[in-house]
């Protein structure tokens, strides 16, 4: 049985008695005063029916049936702490979360602003965006580890059980560093394109089908050096600091290519243009943090890639 007289606070001052081996010092970090730890300890040792402390010359020592307490009572404190914590946390976060999936090309352009104004709606919900390719993010959707993911609209066949809302329309470019070789005009760009590096989009995104079409199109069945990826970070720091070329999704490179830190080559890719919108879970209502957050969203590309 455990003895109802032993309370949170014989627990916190025996234990901090016990790390500073003095009721004097214990008093001031409590900020209580020494008389005042001094009963609660003797409370402890009559609830308990033993002594915990013992004199040991002009200071105090443990007992033997101190250190088996002292044991279970860190314990039973840092357990306690931590239950109060939990329920502090889970009042905090009364509000449902709203878990977003989003491709490089929208976390660059379009949710910054779109966060923005979501946050000034004070909702109180917890965000978490997650990046990565496309079909990565709707397979999170599925399984429900995502609430929504802001990309490009996938194929027919991954598509079943999801809803789609267009936004706004986006194409490829070929981005290079300025001075980049391939920008003079002695020749064509697909012509020149396997004399270097290419970054390509992974196979296992949206755009990589329709970047191949194009190439395959303008003639280039192979580019004998490429690197697959998403990584905004790496190719944005490996094209500024050679001449390798980047074929990416307007977006993830927009503010580099209006700031002249990169330039698009002279390539028409009007074909590889593709929808980029918001896609749900059809038979899952959004929550009302998750339908604010989606009129953000809305608001942010409006206002930033207005239709056209």
């Amino acid at each position: 049985m455990i003895d109802s007289r032993v309370k949170f606070r014989h627990l916190h001052t025996f234990l901090e008695v016990a790390r500073q081996k003095s009721v004097v010092k214990a008093a001031n970090v409590l900020h209580v005063s020494q008389p005042a730890v001094t009963k609660t300890i003797r409370e402890l040792e009559e609830a308990l029916g033993v002594a915990v402390f013992e004199r040991d010359g002009r200071g105090i020592r443990i007992t033997r049936y101190g250190e088996v307490f002292l044991r279970h009572a860190g314990a039973a404190l840092s357990a306690l702490k931590q239950g109060i914590d939990s329920v502090s946390q889970e009042l905090s976060d009364a509000a449902p979360p709203v878990r977003v999936g989003a491709l490089p090309t929208v976390s660059t352009r379009i949710m910054p602003r779109a966060m923005t104004l979501f946050l000034q709606e004070a909702t109180g919900s917890r965000i978490k965006i997650v990046t990565g390719e496309n079909a990565v993010l709707l397979e999170q959707l599925r399984v429900g580890d995502l609430d929504l993911v802001v990309g490009r609209l996938a194929a027919p066949e991954k598509m079943t059980g999801f809803s789609f809302e267009h936004l706004y329309s986006e194409q490829v470019v070929f981005a290079v560093r300025a001075g980049h070789p391939l920008l003079d005009g002695s020749r064509s760009v697909f012509e020149g394109l396997p004399a270097y590096t290419v970054l390509m989009p992974t196979r296992g995104s949206v755009i990589r089908p329709v970047v191949e079409q194009l190439l395959i199109a303008n003639g280039v069945g192979n580019i004998p050096t490429q690197v697959e990826t998403v990584s905004h970070a790496f190719g944005r720091a490996f094209v500024r600091a050679s001449d390798a070329v980047w074929i990416i999704s307007q977006g993830v490179v927009s503010n580099d290519l209006a700031e002249g830190l990169l330039v698009a080559l002279p390539v028409d890719t009007s074909e590889t243009k593709g929808p980029v919108g918001l896609t749900l879970k059809a038979d899952t209502p959004p929550s009302a943090p998750q339908a604010i957050l989606m009129q953000t969203i809305r608001q942010a590309a409006e206002e930033i890639m207005p239709r056209r």
